[in-house]
């Protein structure tokens, strides 16, 4: 039988690598170990060793553990604490936002010593207290956990509650104009109109009277005044989408009603006054369009007080698990069968597909992959003949005589870290195996 001393070193390699921290503190409270995520979460400087559990900044850590404690029943837990494993959370102020820390903490024997000692796991909570703060029970149609993605979602709380033009740029399916929404309900404007336009969806001879409205006798069948887009988002939102489609020649009369918040209705010299914050969206770069004399620098500008770039799906591979579970339980409250399970292998093929079509392909897959299900299991068969393809000839081999095996899945490696971000949770999920895997992997091959 291996010694439990002799295993020493290689646990000490596993606890040093881990994302969750962890303390080992005697009786007294004095702090035996500390793995490097543990003085990182805490907030210590690099290579600062923590001497006391009250020592930690903002906090008194034995404090909170003992408060602990009594709330899980301990009457007695300062003179006579039972060592049995508690869990609560604390909030820390920082510089740059809120951190949310997990404890979980109890009595271990150290058959070494024959003595007990404390064990206190961390975990950082931060970004799911984030989403649940931002849009639970508010926004159910939002899901991401990705780090990206919650950025865009913290700063469309910062610029909310003020009348910013925003304007929101990303490919088709990202998600904007739900997000046009939660920037409008965020508002002081929320309980006002929330208009949407889709700028490519209107002929071009008639977008102009769908933004300004006209008057009886304008153009041929205008047979009553009617009121455009602006006058009914009148002190709300309108939401332009599509924006880099408005025709060149209408720009300047935009620009007027956007930056002066007044117009005249099509056929109409009278000046309509109107008071309407403007969210902009589009799936094109709309900087390059002023480079290329396709759309006006000034309009730009005015519509871009906030702008806000939507990452692809593909640029978050972490959010389709998640996505994937919302997509099914939405299915279900339509009808379709609500024990739907996606095995492992058709999960793996949709991280790794680029999805030009985003959110919304995701969607569609998924309903395809519930269709297509075998036993209420979405397989690899079951998923779209885009995707299916896709990974097959990813994944055929080719004849290279110089291929190296090691150089390849270092490349592997390296490629699924950068696209979780450094993250090697989300970056085993990517590769398809446990966590233990990849670090081995990573030891083996020199990636730090």
């Amino acid at each position: 039988m291996v010694r439990i001393s002799s295993l020493f070193p290689m646990l000490e390699a596993v606890v040093s690598n881990i994302a969750e921290g962890v303390l080992i503190v005697d009786k007294k409270g004095n702090v035996q170990y500390q793995n490097p995520s543990a003085a990182e979460l805490l907030g210590l400087r690099p290579g600062q060793p923590l001497s006391k559990l009250h020592d930690v900044s903002q906090f008194n850590l034995q404090r909170a553990i003992l408060k602990a404690a009594i709330d899980a029943g301990e009457v007695d837990a300062a003179g006579q604490p039972s060592g049995a494993f508690v869990q609560f959370e604390q909030k820390i102020h920082r510089e740059n936002g809120d951190l949310y820390l997990e404890f979980y903490t109890g009595f271990v024997n150290c058959q070494e010593t024959h003595s007990q000692a404390r064990l206190i796991l961390i975990r950082d909570r931060t970004q799911q207290r984030r989403l649940e703060a931002v849009y639970q029970n508010k926004y159910p149609d939002l899901e991401s956990s990705d780090p990206h993605m919650l950025e865009v979602v913290d700063r469309i709380r910062q610029i909310a509650p003020t009348n910013a033009f925003v304007l929101l740029q990303g490919e088709s399916g990202t998600g904007k104009t739900l997000l046009g929404r939660m920037i409008h309900r965020l508002s002081s404007r929320g309980s006002h109109a929330f208009v949407e336009l889709n700028c490519a969806a209107i002929p071009e001879t008639l977008i102009e009277s769908e933004l300004f409205g006209h008057v009886k006798g304008a153009f041929t069948g205008a047979t009553q005044d009617r009121l455009g887009r602006f006058q009914a988002a009148h002190q709300g939102t309108l939401f332009l989408d599509e924006i880099s489609e408005i025709p060149l020649h209408l720009q300047a009369k935009l620009l007027r009603a956007i930056q002066e918040q007044e117009f005249e209705m099509v056929g109409s010299n009278k000046t309509e006054k109107v008071d309407v914050r403007i969210i902009a969206a589009s799936n094109r770069n709309l900087r390059d369009l002023v480079d290329a004399g396709e759309f006006r620098a000034d309009l730009f500008y005015r519509l871009a007080v906030i702008p806000i770039t939507i990452p692809a799906l593909r640029e978050r591979p972490g959010d389709i698990p998640l996505l994937t579970n919302y997509f099914i339980a939405r299915l279900a409250a339509r009808g379709y069968p609500d024990d739907i399970e996606c095995t492992h292998e058709a999960m793996r093929m949709m991280m790794n597909y680029p999805w030009p079509g985003n959110v919304r392909e995701l969607e569609n897959a998924i309903e395809h992959g519930i269709i297509c299900a075998e036993q209420n299991r979405i397989l690899p068969d079951s998923l779209p003949q885009d995707i299916f393809a896709f990974s097959h000839k990813s994944e055929t081999p080719t004849l290279d005589v110089n291929f190296d095996v090691h150089q390849e899945r270092e490349h592997e490696i390296l490629l699924a870290l950068q696209r979780a971000n450094g993250s090697k949770a989300m970056a085993a999920r990517i590769l398809g195996i446990d966590r233990s895997t990849l670090w081995r992997r990573m030891q083996r091959l020199g990636i730090q």
